[in-house]
């Protein structure tokens, strides 16, 4: 299973060294939060009151220094039970961070210049939940909730008594942790703005529940409750529509929004392909929805899998003619070797690769682009060899290059691409007709071992068969055969 961000959710083996460079990366991230805490400490006592204030608080912030070690190594232990492929990936770690010292600096600022409640209180559960998963997401949201109420402490940005940081804290956690839910439903930009109102609603009840009858429930402090509340929804949505495109170019993410817009037909590659290769766009746009369709199925992230399933030919922008979907009644094969067609029928593997390297698009859409073909011979020209030659031939020679399928994504994609073309070539496309095809293909696919690499279950490939039977028989269903009658119109 993946992540909206097409990060492994399975738990990992971690080596020696992994676990030693996690450390570092977790270790290193602590004392950068130290840093930050300090610069803000800083700027807030200024250079003259600094020092004196240091000393003077020294048990508390030891206190503090103390508390941020322990969260922060209880935040390695959840990530080292519960998800290690973050801990195997060196970035993941200090995006976490990254978003950390962001939203400490924030909450700086507004309480600083503005007011406490004016703080973006589900930011960091929001940039969580879209580059980690839904359960890291709320772990982080609880140990950042008490990070920043010890940061509240210690710079003292809360002057009035410690219920009121509670209070805070309550509404910070309880907020992040419904920011987190509702979030899982947004799928567009534009839904992530209204996402700000719907927000609204649970923050001012939270904060009139635990903030008014510690503050009173005086005129001045309702308006400033309705206000600030509102303007810290409004700017934790406009802090999450401004930074995460940064981070998903800066970290290479897969968000769902990133997916989206690479797959909508302003995107460059695939605006290429629809210009230059229109059957090869067509047969595309089918697999991905089969894709999508098994994905969600066995539980993949459905959007990687439409999105990778959009690109996996694009291979065939060299030289689309050489293809039949994009052939009209001239077949150039017919006026070639068959040595030379599979050279240049595999190569589009290949060269999809290397285009979508090019285009500096994410690489699993490469992996995919390589891997959906495996090492599956090239039957129609193995066989038309095998009628021009004496003897017998090394299949090998007309099989793809590989890899085979190294994820459950690219696994789908291989049978939903063979699945999709094939399909079209049937006389009869009832369910059982279709049913029998997708069978057969699956099963000549596990014979040759092309899923010996991507850890799929039969349980899933039953799963993925079924739901390419009813999707292909939906898409090629028969049709009503009209009568050849001409109308005129009436004078």
């Amino acid at each position: 299973m993946t992540t909206r961000g097409g990060h492994k959710l399975q738990t990992t083996k971690l080596s020696k060294k992994q676990i030693a460079l996690s450390l570092i990366n977790f270790i290193s991230g602590t004392i950068g939060l130290y840093i930050i805490v300090l610069l803000m400490m800083l700027m807030d006592k200024g250079t003259d009151g600094f020092v004196p204030y240091i000393t003077e608080h020294s048990q508390p912030i030891l206190t503090v220094t103390v508390a941020y070690a322990v969260l922060s190594a209880m935040l390695y232990c959840y990530f080292f039970f519960e998800n290690r492929a973050v801990l195997t990936c060196f970035s993941k770690p200090c995006e976490l961070f990254l978003i950390i010292y962001i939203d400490f600096f924030i909450a700086f600022i507004m309480s600083m210049y503005v007011h406490t409640l004016a703080r973006p209180i589900a930011f960091l559960a929001l940039m969580c939940a879209t580059l980690f998963r839904r359960r890291d997401a709320i772990f982080i949201n609880s140990i950042s909730s008490l990070m920043l109420l010890f940061f509240d402490r210690i710079l003292t940005l809360i002057d009035t008594n410690m219920y009121y940081s509670y209070a805070l804290l309550l509404c910070r956690f309880c907020t992040g942790i419904v920011a987190v839910f509702i979030f899982n439903s947004i799928k567009t930009r534009f839904q992530s703005v209204i996402f700000a109102f719907i927000l609204l609603i649970p923050v001012e009840v939270i904060n009139s529940i635990t903030i008014l009858p510690v503050t009173g429930p005086s005129a001045a402090e309702v308006i400033d409750l309705v206000i600030f509340s509102g303007v810290s929804c409004i700017l934790t949505v406009m802090l999450y529509m401004f930074i995460l495109p940064i981070f998903e170019l800066i970290f290479a993410e897969m968000t769902v929004f990133r997916l989206r817009e690479l797959t909508s037909d302003s995107a460059r590659l695939i605006k290429k392909l629809k210009e230059t290769a229109p059957g090869t766009y067509s047969h595309s746009v089918v697999v991905s929805q089969l894709a999508e369709a098994c994905a969600k199925a066995i539980g993949e992230d459905s959007e990687l899998a439409r999105a990778a399933a959009y690109y996996h030919d694009v291979g065939k922008l060299k030289g689309p003619e050489m293809f039949a979907e994009n052939q009209t009644e001239y077949n150039f094969h017919d006026d070639i070797t068959p040595e030379l067609s599979v050279d240049i029928i595999r190569s589009h593997a290949r060269n999809g690769a290397q285009l979508i390297r090019k285009s500096k698009l994410p690489e699993f859409f490469a992996d995919v682009a390589i891997q959906h073909h495996g090492t599956l011979p090239i039957k129609y020209f193995y066989y038309k060899a095998l009628k021009m030659s004496d003897g017998e031939l090394n299949i090998e020679n007309y099989s793809y290059s590989g890899p085979t399928p190294a994820s459950k994504i690219a696994a789908i994609i291989m049978i939903a691409d063979s699945s999709e073309a094939a399909t079209r070539t049937l006389p009869d496309r009832s369910p059982e007709k279709v049913e029998a095809f997708v069978r057969t293909l699956i099963e000549e696919r596990l014979d040759l071992g092309q899923f010996d690499n991507c850890n799929i279950t039969m349980r899933e490939l039953t799963i993925i068969k079924s739901t390419l039977v009813n999707q292909l028989t939906g898409v090629y269903h028969s049709r009503v055969v009209y009568p050849k009658l001409t109308i005129s119109k009436k004078k």
